[in-house]
C-alpha cells in the first residue's frame, strides 16, 4: 500500500510541471500527500539544495518537512559529500542546513587558495610559511581536506595544476595533524606500551594521502588473532587465551601455555598466511609501514617483530622488544616471576626468521659478533620508534631518483619531533632546505626555517660554528639574489636567437640514447649549465657540443634532466608521463601532448601554437605513410 502511494506520488512531481493547471492547484495536490511520501520525494536525489530552499519557502507544511535538522537536509549533505558522514554520530543533534552552508563555504575558500598557489609559487618550492592561508581559515579542517580530496578525485586528465597544489596542501595539513598527535603520544608515561599505535603514526606521517588508521590496522590484526585462536583451539580447547575478550589486557603466566600460543602464531603467520622477512628487497621503505606489512605480508625485523608482539600480547604472552644491533628481536622470559634474571633466562624470538627461538649464543651468531649484556635489554616505545625512524632516515639518505627527498624530509621531521636537539640532524635539515631552495615567502622571514635551525644549532653546540657560518652566509646571499631578481624571462620562438629551437614545451619526447620518455617543460637556445657540468656530462663529445638548444624535461622515472636537442626525438606514440611535478607546469594532457598552465605559458607564449603545428604535421605524415 505504502509502495503504491510512493509510486503514484513520484508520478505527481513531473505531472505538476507538465500540467497547465495553476501553480496553487499543483502545490495543493503536493502538500496533501502523506508526510512520509513527501519526505521520500524530497530525499529522492532529483532535487538540488537550491530546489529544497525554494520548496521550503512555499508553505508551512513543506517548511516543517525541510527543517534544518531534519532528514531532507541530511540527505542533501550526504549526497553531496558522502565521505564526511563517518564523522557524525547517529545520536548527535546536527543542524544539517548549517553544516551544508559551512561545508560549501569551506569548499569555495579551499578552491580559491588552490587556484592562487600556482601564481605565487611557480618559480620555487612552496615555502615554509606558504600554508599560512590554510592555517588561518575558519571552519572545520575536515571540510577543507574533503574539498582537496574532491579536487584530487576529479576525473580525466584536466586540472593537473589544481591537483598538484591540492595534493601539496593536503599533504601538509595531514602531516601537521599527525605530527601533533605523535608529539602528544610521546608525552605518555614510559610504561605506556602501545608499540603499534606509535608505528602507525610513523606510517601515517610518511603516507599522509593514504587512508591509514589505527582502527583499520588493529582490525586486520584482530582477524589474524582469530585465526590463531582457531589453531590454538585445536592444540588445547581449554586454553585460557580463548576466553579473552577483545581489548582485554590479561596475561597467562604458565610457560607451557605461552608456548602453545607461540606455536599457533608461528603456524598461522608463516605457514598459513605466508608472512616472511623481505630478504630480496630489504632496503625498501614499504617494509617499515605497518599497513604495507599487512598487505604485502613481508617486512624487516623491527616491523615483523611489532606485528608478532602485538598478536602475542593480545593472547596473553608478555613478549618484550629488544633493540638488538643489526637485527631487532623479541624476548620471552623463562624465569620464575619475581626472581633475579639475567640474559640467559630468556629465549629470543626472531620474527623476521619465521619466529625462530634463539639462545644468547645463537643471537650473536645471527649478527656475527659478540655483544654486551646491555644490548639484550628491553626498550620502551620511544626507543622502538627511534629505531624505525632511524631506518627510514638511512633509506632517505640513499634516495637517488626522488629529487624532492621526501622520505628524508619526513624522517628528519619525525626524528626531530622525538629528539629536537640532535645537532647533526638539525644541520642536515638546514642543508636540505638550502639544497632544495625551500625558502619562506618573504626573504627577511628566513628565521622561520633555515636561520632558525642554524641559530638553534649554534646554541646547542658552539663547536659547529664553521658549518653554521657557511650556511648562514649562503642563506643571506640567497636573500640578496632574490632582491636583485627582475621579472619573468619570456622566451619567444620567433626571436632570431631562438631559430634553432626545434621542439616546444608540452611535447612528449624520447631520448635516442637512453630510451626514456619525457615531456619538455623548458628550453634554452644553448647549454646554460656551468663548465664543470658540461665537462662531467661530456657534452663536448656531442657533434654539436654545447652550442645547440638544450631542454628541461620531466622523465617518466621521476627525475628532471637537461637534454641536448640532438639526443631527443618526438615520441610518435605519446603516453602520459607519470612524474610528480607534471601538474606544476601543465594544466592538461590531451592524449598527444601537454598544455602548459598559465604561468608556464607566460614564459613561453608562442610554444603552444608550435605544439599544435608539430603534432598536426607528425600525424599527417603518419597518415600518409599508412595510406
Amino acid at each position: 500500500m505504502a509502495a503504491a502511494a510512493v509510486d503514484s506520488a513520484m508520478e505527481v512531481v513531473p505531472a505538476l510541471a507538465d500540467e497547465a493547471a495553476p501553480e496553487a492547484a499543483g502545490l495543493s495536490c503536493l502538500v496533501n500527500l502523506p508526510g512520509e511520501v513527501l519526505e521520500y520525494i524530497l530525499c529522492s536525489g532529483s532535487l538540488t539544495a537550491a530546489d529544497i530552499g525554494r520548496v521550503s519557502s512555499t508553505c508551512r507544511r513543506l517548511r516543517e518537512l525541510c527543517q534544518s535538522s531534519g532528514k531532507v537536509w541530511k540527505e542533501q549533505f550526504r549526497v553531496r559529500w558522502p565521505s564526511l558522514m563517518k564523522h557524525y554520530s547517529p545520536t548527535d543533534y546536527v543542524n544539517w542546513l548549517e553544516e551544508y552552508k559551512v561545508r560549501q563555504k569551506a569548499g569555495l575558500e579551499a578552491r580559491k587558495i588552490v587556484a592562487s598557489f600556482s601564481k605565487r609559487f611557480f618559480s620555487e618550492h612552496v615555502p615554509c610559511n606558504g600554508f599560512s592561508d590554510i592555517e588561518n581559515l575558519e571552519g572545520p579542517e575536515i571540510f577543507f581536506e574533503d574539498e582537496l580530496v574532491c579536487i584530487l578525485n576529479m576525473e580525466g586528465r584536466k586540472a593537473l595544476t589544481w591537483k598538484y597544489y591540492a595534493k601539496k596542501i593536503l599533504y601538509y595539513l595531514r602531516q601537521q595533524k599527525i605530527l601533533n598527535n605523535l608529539k602528544a603520544f610521546l608525552q605518555q608515561p614510559d610504561d605506556y606500551e602501545s608499540y603499534l599505535e606509535g608505528a602507525v603514526y610513523i606510517d601515517q606521517y610518511c603516507n599522509p594521502l593514504s587512508d591509514i588508521s589505527l582502527k583499520d590496522i588493529q582490525a586486520q590484526i584482530d582477524n589474524i588473532v582469530e585465526l590463531v585462536c582457531k589453531t590454538l583451539r585445536g592444540i588445547n580447547s581449554r586454553h585460557p587465551s580463548l576466553a579473552f575478550k577483545a581489548g582485554e589486557s590479561a596475561m597467562i603466566m604458565e610457560i607451557e601455555l605461552q608456548s602453545q600460543v607461540l606455536d599457533a602464531i608461528n603456524y598461522v603467520l608463516y605457514d598459513q598466511l605466508k608472512f616472511k622477512g623481505n630478504r630480496m628487497d630489504y632496503y625498501n621503505a614499504l617494509n617499515l609501514y605497518m599497513h604495507q606489512v599487512l598487505i604485502r605480508r613481508t617486512g624487516i625485523p623491527i616491523s615483523m617483530s611489532l606485528l608478532y608482539l602485538t598478536i602475542a600480547r593480545q593472547l596473553g604472552v608478555p613478549l618484550e622488544p629488544v633493540n638488538f644491533p643489526s637485527h631487532f628481536l623479541l624476548r620471552w622470559c623463562q624465569g620464575a616471576e619475581g626472581a633475579t634474571l639475567d640474559i640467559f633466562d630468556y629465549i629470543y624470538i626472531d620474527a623476521f626468521g619465521k619466529g625462530k627461538q634463539l639462545t644468547v649464543k645463537e643471537c650473536e651468531y645471527l649478527i656475527g659478533q659478540h655483544v654486551t649484556a646491555a644490548l639484550y635489554g628491553v626498550v620502551n616505545v620511544k626507543k622502538v620508534l627511534q629505531r624505525m625512524v632511524g631506518n627510514l632516515l638511512s633509506l632517505g639518505k640513499r634516495e637517488g631518483i626522488d629529487q624532492s627527498y621526501q622520505l628524508l624530509r619526513d624522517s628528519l621531521d619525525l626524528y626531530l619531533a622525538m629528539y629536537p636537539d640532535q645537532v647533526q640532524l638539525l644541520l642536515l635539515q638546514a642543508r636540505l632546505y638550502f639544497h632544495l631552495g625551500i625558502w619562506p615567502e618573504k626573504s627577511f622571514c628566513l628565521v622561520l626555517k633555515v636561520l632558525d635551525i642554524l641559530q638553534h644549532i649554534q646554541t646547542l653546540d658552539p663547536g659547529q660554528h664553521g658549518a653554521v657560518g657557511y650556511l648562514v652566509q649562503h642563506t643571506l646571499e640567497h636573500i640578496e639574489r632574490k632582491k636583485e631578481e627582475v621579472g619573468v624571462e619570456v622566451k619567444l620562438r620567433s626571436h632570431e636567437k631562438h631559430r634553432d629551437v626545434c621542439y616546444s614545451i608540452g611535447l612528449i619526447m624520447k631520448h635516442k640514447r637512453y630510451g626514456y620518455n619525457c615531456v619538455i617543460y623548458g628550453w634554452d637556445p644553448t647549454c646554460m649549465m656551468g663548465h664543470e657540468w658540461i665537462r662531467n656530462m661530456n657534452v663536448h663529445s656531442l657533434p654539436h657540443g654545447h652550442h645547440q638548444p638544450f631542454y628541461n624535461v620531466l622523465v617518466e622515472d621521476g627525475s628532471c634532466r637537461y637534454a641536448a636537442q640532438e639526443n631527443l626525438e618526438y615520441n610518435v606514440e605519446p603516453q602520459e608521463i607519470s612524474h610528480p611535478d607534471v601538474g606544476r607546469y601543465f594544466s592538461e594532457f590531451t592524449g598527444t601532448h601537454y598544455i602548459p598552465n598559465a604561468e608556464l605559458e607566460i614564459r613561453y607564449p608562442e610554444d603552444l601554437e608550435s605544439v599544435y603545428e608539430t603534432v598536426q604535421n607528425i600525424y599527417s605524415a603518419k597518415k600518409e605513410n599508412v595510406e
